[in-house]
């Protein structure tokens, strides 16, 4: 691995009907020291509160100049013109111009199948949120930020109770939806993919 800077990429909510993906990039120099932010991990087996415990040290951290970060969340209706893909691929991106990346001194890692631009030095890791701090903290910052939007959205939607669900297609999410229809920020193409499946 070569270069200054280490970089974290992962994303969140690829799969709910309603809200935007978000993906996290974070951007630390290549001798960071974790201890600065203890228990990073896979978003989705670190506790919410443990979660915004993280999130709030890295924003401290950030305006220290210790690390770096941006959370790029991109709409429902993108989602539904262009596809998940073509979303995660705009986000990443926005967030790699916004935080002023160098191919020539940093080195990307990133989860799943996420790929960042041929230019860069990257590698993709399958779980690399549970085995890669870095990318472990992009999927935490991802997840926070998404979180307290689609809570923020539950005030503007509230007979949807996003604050609960998140988007995520539960049970009561789907119920809402059969009696109230879909609202703004639900993806017209997952759910009409939902109703297709349910009439199989």
């Amino acid at each position: 691995m070569q270069g200054t800077w280490l970089i974290g990429v992962d994303e969140v909510g690829r799969g709910p009907l309603a809200g935007p993906v978000g993906i996290g990039v974070v951007k630390i120099p290549v001798d960071f020291d974790w201890k600065l932010i203890p228990g990073v991990g896979d978003s989705k087996k670190v506790s919410k509160k443990k979660r915004e415990v993280i999130f709030d040290t890295a924003k401290k951290l950030q305006q220290e100049n210790l690390l770096d970060f941006r959370v790029e969340l991109i709409p429902a209706t993108y989602i539904d013109t262009y596809g998940i893909s073509a979303a995660i691929r705009f986000g990443l991106a926005e967030a790699i111009k916004s935080l002023a990346l160098s191919p020539e001194d940093c080195f990307i890692k990133l989860d799943g199948s996420l790929k960042a631009p041929a230019e860069f030095q990257q590698e993709t890791i399958i779980r690399g949120d549970a085995t890669e701090p870095v990318i472990g903290l992009a999927s935490i910052m991802a997840k926070v930020t998404r979180d307290a939007y689609m809570v923020r959205m539950d005030l503007e939607y509230p007979l949807y109770a996003f604050s609960r669900h998140k988007g995520y297609g539960t049970k009561a999410h789907c119920e809402i939806l059969t009696q109230e229809g879909l609202c703004p920020l639900h993806r017209v193409s997952y759910c009409q993919k939902l109703v297709f499946r349910s009439r199989l």
